[in-house]
């Protein structure tokens, strides 16, 4: 029996989805030793023993990092290539994820949906009258493509987008956010808990920052996902209840792709996803590479503003 053990393999369990000791425990699967593939090794049984104490550190003392730059309320940048967290802070604590809620609700149709299916929005705004909240205009009897949606949803962040995605797919929102919080729960996302498709507050509307991470990567196993999240703006075709097409273009939320904040030297930022609400702060979750070709998540919540965010997500950035 091979007894191999990585250098850095806790910091991949915590990576992979393991919050704690029986995590680790599950991953080792019996006498032959071998554990999940994803790890790509083997241990045996002494080996696993060590793994989870040693694990126990990177959980208790690795949460915790300090940075006078990072005042954000839960934070983190790691390494994708290299399976490296090279900071992480407060990211299992409970927060409110704002508009960072569309990342699952676009999983659900990346994993569940049609991108041809023709969508009929049932209601002006898809029914959204809570004041400032960001909206598509999209009128009672549209009809939109399920791909248009995505994008709308992702790029702008449209909360009638993810209405209109959640009744198609599951006849109804509440429906659609029962299947959102399954989906969650099967991908090691167990500390969240959602309540609606788009991210407008609610205070039983929660997560942490680590599993939004795991519904990041997630997004990432899809091949539309990326050159939907780094478009500087999206033009939409509609056709309304008359069958008149209409056009209309939408714009980023994401700073960085637009211009007016600066990345640091030598990164690259493909694209993530904002969120924005009183209670929320200011989020953004990102998708990055270095000069080098490594591939980094990164990601600030609660910041205190927009100035702040990109300022703590460019200060991460320069971490690769």
């Amino acid at each position: 029996m091979k007894k191999i053990v990585m250098l850095g393999l806790s910091i991949s369990l915590l990576l992979t989805g393991c919050s704690k000791q029986s995590d680790v425990l599950m991953l080792y699967s019996g006498t032959d030793g071998k554990l999940n593939e994803s790890i790509g090794t083997y241990v045996d049984a002494v080996a696993a023993d060590f793994l989870t104490k040693d694990y126990n550190v990177v959980e208790e003392n690795g949460n915790h990092m300090e940075d006078p730059e990072i005042s954000a309320a839960a934070a983190f940048m790691f390494n994708d290539t290299d399976h490296q967290v090279l900071y992480a802070n407060n990211v299992y604590d409970r927060i409110y994820p704002a508009s960072t809620t569309k990342l699952l609700t676009a999983l659900m149709v990346l994993k569940y949906g049609n991108l041809k299916d023709s969508v009929t929005v049932e209601k002006d705004n898809a029914g959204i009258t809570t004041y400032g909240a960001k909206l598509c205009n999209f009128n009672a009897g549209d009809v939109v493509s399920m791909e248009t949606l995505l994008n709308c949803l992702l790029v702008y962040s449209g909360n009638d987008a993810a209405i209109a995605i959640a009744e198609h797919m599951y006849g109804s929102e509440e429906e659609f956010v029962k299947k959102m919080n399954e989906e969650a729960a099967n991908i090691g996302a167990t500390n969240t808990h959602f309540t609606n498709s788009h991210g407008l507050h609610d205070p039983n509307h929660y997560t942490t920052a680590y599993d939004m991470y795991l519904i990041f990567k997630e997004c990432l196993k899809y091949e539309e996902f990326i050159p939907i999240i780094k478009q500087q703006t999206y033009e939409a075709s509609i056709t309304d209840k008359d069958g008149k097409v209409r056009r209309k273009s939408y714009e980023t939320t994401n700073m960085f792709l637009l211009g007016t904040k600066e990345t640091p030297q030598g990164v690259t930022v493909f694209g993530g996803k904002t969120g924005s609400t009183g209670d929320a702060g200011d989020c953004l979750i990102l998708y990055s590479t270095s000069a080098e070709g490594k591939a980094y998540i990164s990601a600030v919540f609660k910041a205190p503003g927009k100035t702040s965010l990109y300022n703590q997500l460019a200060h991460l950035l320069k971490m690769e």
